[in-house]
């Protein structure tokens, strides 16, 4: 394959895809430019630890409620009342909660949890966009293989098919999970090679990332919450919910648990080039830690 190559002094500032020196038509003051990266990400990050820790604080409980279920069916026939309720403590207080599949009659108010994904999700791609695709650090200058502005073209449609091709894989071809997770390895290997090919190790990292994290997001709003107004709405009519997409929902929601591990690896990556995205095998490095950090939510899911 030929190189595309950028001719530029070495004192002219890297040709991106849109124009931020100072002096530019149309550019971004530098001044600005640091306040919104600022802002975009501490609120990215405030919004991950929403999302992230009401995630796992559900699985917490499902897990919870797991083992009183099994306790249950230990005490079948016993005279000691079932347990049917967590108890918690925190902050002065005590905490109860009990877990139902249909409730007895709909209460007027529901807590729902979805504004921390979308919010994490959107200052994700603004800061990514800031940084990357305006700041010009998807391809370096010495040995590009494409164009800046055809390296945000390939991002972003990487960005468009990630969600489909999940769906593809997870919902209508694969139905093992041990051999879904053979399968979606492969691809993550295949596309971190691919990735670190034409972007520079630190964008292909973060893109790897963000095609994770929109997957995550579209997993709770094109798959979760929509299967959750469906429940609330069949409950209200009278009718039972469809158990089939409350699995399906709960398999979107257990992947996200899995698929956000290796996310906040991804964001953390660049403090740290000498070891990750620095290495001539790269690649191979972010391939073994998606794998690892799969493992790290499994032990996460199981604590």
């Amino acid at each position: 394959m030929e190189y595309w190559k950028i001719a530029a002094l070495q004192s002219s500032p890297p040709t991106t895809a849109f124009p931020y020196d100072a002096g530019a038509p149309g550019s971004m003051n530098l001044e600005l430019k640091e306040w919104l990266h600022l802002l975009l990400r501490w609120s990215h990050v405030f919004a991950g630890i929403l999302w992230v820790g009401t995630t796992y604080y559900f699985t917490w409980l499902d897990g919870r409620f797991a083992e009183l279920e099994k306790r249950l069916k230990e005490k079948a026939g016993a005279n000691e009342p079932p347990e049917k309720q967590v108890w918690m403590v925190h902050s002065g207080g005590f905490y109860v909660v009990e877990k139902l599949k249909v409730p007895n009659v709909m209460p007027e108010k529901l807590h729902w949890f979805r504004w921390e994904a979308a919010l994490t999700w959107l200052t994700g791609i603004l800061l990514f966009a800031l940084t990357y695709y305006h700041g010009g650090l998807m391809v370096s200058l010495e040995d590009a293989r494409i164009s800046p502005a055809a390296a945000v073209w390939l991002s972003v449609g990487l960005l468009v098919v990630s969600v489909p091709l999940y769906d593809l894989l997870w919902f209508r071809l694969l139905k093992n999970e041990l051999i879904g997770v053979a399968v979606s390895f492969g691809f993550v290997v295949g596309l971190s090679w691919f990735l670190s090919r034409f972007f520079t190790g630190r964008a292909a990292y973060l893109q790897l990332g963000s095609m994770f994290g929109t997957i995550m997001v579209a997993n709770v709003w094109m798959r979760i919450l929509p299967a959750q107004r469906r429940m609330v709405a069949a409950l209200t009519v009278g009718k039972p919910p469809d158990d089939a997409e409350a699995l399906r929902a709960k398999k979107s929601s257990k992947h996200n648990t899995f698929l956000v591990v290796p996310v906040v690896f991804m964001m953390i990556s660049n403090h740290f080039p000498s070891i990750t995205y620095g290495r001539g095998n790269n690649w191979v490095i972010l391939s073994v830690l998606v794998l690892l950090g799969w493992g790290g939510a499994r032990l996460l899911r199981r604590a």
